[in-house]
């Protein structure tokens, strides 16, 4: 991964990265490059440290379950999509 500066500073690229290796989406290249870079960089670990607290509070918040038939209704659409070839 880029320092930072070499970004521009730019947040929204630090920030798409940073989803992603939370997300568990790189390539171990990448994941080794971000990691790295975590570690050196206090700016980009607040970041990461931030989104890890926030994705705690929201998996916290959302223990609420969907009905079956939600889960139903759309597998079954999801269904007449494949099979009118969409």
């Amino acid at each position: 991964m880029k320092d930072c500066e070499e970004l521009g500073d730019c947040p929204d690229a630090r920030i798409e990265k940073l989803y992603d290796y939370l997300d568990g989406e790189l390539s171990h290249k990448d994941l080794v490059e971000i990691k790295a870079h975590l570690d050196s960089c206090a700016e980009c670990a607040k970041e990461h440290d931030l989104e890890c607290v926030i994705r705690e509070v929201v998996k916290r918040s959302c223990s609420e379950k969907a009905p079956t038939s939600l889960k139903d209704n759309i597998l079954e659409r999801i269904g007449q999509l494949k099979t009118a070839g969409h």
